[in-house]
C-alpha cells in the first residue's frame, strides 16, 4: 500500500466518523422527539388523531424545506465550504429550541409554537451532514460510508430509550437537555474540524464554475426536478419512484407491527410493541456487510436483492404466523432492507450529474422516503382493511415488490446505456 493510498483512506474514515457524528447528533434529538413529545401534547389533547397530525408537522415542512435548503447550501461559496456554514448556524437555534420543550408543556399553544419553531430549524440541516459523504469520499467508497452513517442514526433510538428509561419520569429537563448537550459537541466538533471548502466535490464545482459561459446552468429546485423528469434516461426519475415504494414497506413493517401482533398473533399490547427490537439489532449487523456487498457486486443488484429478501421474509413470516415466526421473520427482513437503506442514496449521488446537485438529491431523496413514510401506513392499513390483518405482511411484500421491479428497470438502463458506448459507466452503481 502506497503513502499516498494510507492517506487517502485514513481521511476517508476520518470524514466518515464525522459525518456519522454530525448524523447521530441530529436524530438523538429527532428519535427522543418522536418518543417524549406525543405524552406531552396528551396533557392537553385527547384526540390520538389530532396528536398524530401535530406529530406529523416535522416531515410536513421536511417536504417543502429539506429540497430547498439542500440546493442552497449547493449554491452557498464560503472560505468554510457550503455545508459547514448551515449546521454551524443551526444546530445551535434547534438546540435551544429542543432544550425549551419541556419548559413550555405547560402551555398548549406555547409548546405547539415551540415544536414548530424546532421542527422549521432541525429540517434546514437535515440533509446537510449526509450531503459531505459525496462532497469527500469518491464514489466507490460511499456504500460503505453511508452504512456508517446509517448505523449511528440507528443507535440514537437505543439513546433516546435509556434517556426515557433512566431520566425522563424524575427529571425531564435534564432528559431533553442531553439530546440538545450531544448537538452542540457534535457541532463544535465539525466547526473545529472540518473544512468542506477543501473537499474534491467543492473544489471540482469551483472548477466547473470558472468553466461555464456566460449564461449560468439552472440549479434551482424545479429546474434540477425538471431535468430529472424530461430526461430520456428515466434512471433518476424510477430512483425516486423505488424510494417511495420501498419507503411505505419500510414504514408499514414499522408502524403497524403493534396491531398485527395484537390483532393476527393474540398478543398483548406490551409484547406486540416488542417484536420490531430485534430486527433493530439485525439492520445494525448486516448495514456495513450489505455496503461491501453492494461495492463489489453493484449497488442496484445488491438493492434488488435484499428487498427480495425482505419481501420472501415477510412473506415466510405470514406462513409461520407465530410470535416467534415473526420476530425472525421482521430480523430477516430488516437484515435484507439494509442493503437498501445503505445504497439507495448512494446510487442517487452518482447519477447525479455533477457535484453541483448532491444537497439538492439529498433533499430529494428525503423527500421521496419522507413521502413513503408518510403513504405506507395508509396505503397498508387500507389494504388490511380488504384483506384482513393475517395478511398484513403479504401487503406489504407486494408493496415492495413493486420496488424491485423498478430496481430492476433501471439496472437494465444502465446496462444498456452502458452497451450503447461500449464501456461501463464512468460512475459505479
Amino acid at each position: 500500500m502506497t503513502t499516498t493510498s494510507a492517506g487517502q483512506r485514513s481521511r476517508t474514515r476520518r470524514i466518515t466518523f464525522l459525518v456519522a457524528l454530525a448524523v447521530f447528533a441530529q436524530e438523538s434529538t429527532w428519535n427522543f422527539y418522536e418518543s417524549q413529545v406525543p405524552p406531552l401534547l396528551r396533557e392537553h389533547i385527547a384526540s390520538a388523531a389530532l396528536v398524530g397530525l401535530l406529530m406529523g408537522m416535522d416531515n410536513l415542512l421536511g417536504i417543502f424545506i429539506q429540497p430547498w435548503i439542500g440546493n442552497r447550501s449547493d449554491r452557498t461559496r464560503t472560505s468554510w465550504g457550503r455545508r459547514i456554514p448551515y449546521l454551524v448556524a443551526g444546530m445551535p437555534v434547534a438546540a435551544a429550541l429542543f432544550v425549551a420543550i419541556p419548559h413550555t408543556a405547560a402551555s398548549l399553544p406555547s409548546l405547539i409554537a415551540v415544536m414548530f419553531a424546532y421542527a422549521l430549524v432541525a429540517n434546514t440541516f437535515k440533509p446537510i451532514a449526509e450531503a459531505l459523504v459525496p462532497d469527500f469520499i469518491a464514489p466507490e467508497r460511499r456504500s460503505r460510508a453511508n452504512a456508517a452513517v446509517k448505523i449511528a442514526s440507528s443507535l440514537t433510538t437505543i439513546v433516546a430509550a435509556l434517556i426515557s428509561i433512566f431520566l425522563v419520569d424524575d427529571h425531564p429537563h435534564i432528559a431533553f437537555a442531553i439530546p440538545a448537550a450531544i448537538m452542540l459537541l457534535s457541532m463544535g466538533v465539525l466547526a473545529a474540524t472540518v473544512r468542506d471548502s477543501r473537499s474534491p466535490a467543492y473544489q471540482a464545482v469551483l472548477a466547473e464554475s470558472q468553466q461555464e459561459t456566460a449564461r449560468p446552468a439552472k440549479s434551482r429546485v424545479r429546474d434540477i426536478l425538471a431535468q430529472i423528469v424530461k430526461d430520456a434516461d428515466r434512471s433518476r426519475l424510477l430512483l425516486l419512484v423505488a424510494i417511495l415504494l420501498f419507503g411505505c414497506a419500510w414504514a408499514a413493517s414499522r408502524s403497524l407491527v403493534t396491531p398485527y401482533g395484537m390483532e393476527a398473533l393474540d398478543m398483548s399490547r406490551g409484547d406486540a410493541g416488542g417484536l420490531t427490537l430485534p430486527s433493530g439489532v439485525a439492520f445494525l449487523l448486516a448495514a456495513y456487510p450489505a455496503a461491501m456487498l453492494a461495492e463489489r457486486y453493484g449497488r442496484l443488484r445488491a438493492m434488488a436483492v435484499g428487498m427480495s429478501v425482505f419481501a420472501a421474509a415477510l412473506i415466510l413470516g405470514t406462513l409461520v404466523q407465530t410470535p416467534t415466526g415473526t420476530v425472525v421473520a421482521l430480523c430477516v427482513a430488516a437484515a435484507g432492507a439494509s442493503s437498501f437503506l445503505v445504497n439507495a442514496v448512494v446510487v442517487l449521488w452518482n447519477l447525479a450529474p455533477s457535484a453541483h446537485v448532491f444537497g439538492t438529491y439529498a433533499g430529494l431523496y428525503t423527500v421521496s422516503w419522507a413521502g413513503g413514510g408518510f403513504l405506507g401506513p395508509a396505503l397498508v392499513g387500507a389494504m388490511v382493511d380488504v384483506n384482513g390483518w393475517p395478511l398484513m405482511l403479504v401487503d406489504i411484500a407486494v408493496i415492495a415488490s413493486l420496488a424491485v421491479v423498478v430496481i430492476a428497470r433501471i439496472h437494465r438502463l444502465q446496462r444498456r446505456g452502458a452497451t450503447a458506448v461500449t464501456k461501463q459507466p464512468t460512475t459505479p452503481l
